[in-house]
């Protein structure tokens, strides 16, 4: 009569004829599964991950516009021009507006006239980015345009920043989902003036979202693993060390040393599982943030 023993953590045993015999057995190993994890979210936390990202912001030269007509401009009628020029240059899906992004081009316009400036970076040094941060805008890319003179009316402001390389490459950005627009008539340096601004953005939720909950059951299964290697490692020197290597309690221990592999290896295949498919939602995420 012999007792075979499962295991799949490097060696087995076999009971025959009362003697214990080991056998080298390649299986997965506890030690490599930190491996498992892709390297490039070896070392990202969930938490950080919005921080983490290579954010980008667009920010072309203000544009000025001393001369022409001081008509009169709209915030509607700036983004439906906005989005006519998307349509007829490559039929770009239109920009939704965004309450977020339309307060934080209000507040620049407030910011500029208050502080008599006109760049996309304040005298305090905050740009676009901060901006939008305190509107809670969360975001994988951003973009600013800055318009300053005498503009006829929306179409005529939205055809100047067309004629502009940079405000151009902004409104016809495919990457960009959304957009938000402030337009106000105040005195800038000495004389009545227009100044607009459109905040575009695409928005971090436009990413396939990653599960944070998998990343805590994966690190609790972790730690779980590490001391189930632990238990089995003390349970196989036991079992070395016990003498005579055959008879009830014997049997016992070799019975505790099976239930143990069985359980460290139904754990670390769930484990593996998640970590497979934990690694697919970061890679989906990150090929949605490199665009």
């Amino acid at each position: 009569m012999f007792k075979k023993i499962l295991i799949l953590v490097g060696w087995t045993a076999i009971i025959a004829g009362g003697v214990l015999v080991y056998e080298n057995r390649a299986n997965f190993n506890f030690a490599s599964l930190e491996n498992i994890i892709d390297s490039t979210i070896s070392n990202l936390h969930l938490e950080k991950i919005a921080t983490d990202l290579a954010q980008k912001v667009s920010m072309p030269s203000p544009l000025r516009r001393l001369t022409g007509v001081l008509g009169n401009l709209t915030v509607s009628g700036t983004v439906n021009e906005t989005n006519k020029q998307r349509q007829l240059n490559g039929n770009l899906p239109p920009l939704s507006v965004n309450l977020k992004l339309t307060a934080a081009a209000n507040a620049k316009i407030d910011d500029m006239l208050k502080n008599q400036y006109f760049e996309h970076v304040s005298p305090s040094g905050r740009g676009p980015a901060e901006l939008v941060k305190d509107e809670n805008y969360e975001y994988i890319l951003v973009g600013e345009n800055l318009a300053l003179g005498n503009f006829s009316n929306d179409a005529d402001l939205v055809a100047a920043w067309m004629n502009s390389p940079g405000h151009r490459a902004n409104i016809l950005n495919s990457r960009y989902t959304e957009i938000g627009v402030a337009v106000r008539k105040g005195i800038f340096e000495g004389r009545t003036t227009w100044l607009a601004v459109q905040e575009f953005g695409r928005p971090l939720s436009s990413c396939p979202q990653i599960n944070a909950d998998l990343k805590i059951q994966i690190d609790i299964n972790q730690r779980l693993i590490a001391d189930l290697n632990s238990q089995i490692t003390a349970k196989k020197a036991e079992i070395d060390n016990y003498k005579p290597k055959r008879g009830p309690e014997y049997n016992e221990m070799i019975d505790e040393y099976n239930a143990l592999v069985a359980q460290y290896n139904t754990l670390a295949a769930a484990t593996k599982d998640m970590i497979n498919t934990y690694n697919a939602e970061i890679k989906m995420f990150n090929a949605c943030v490199a665009g």
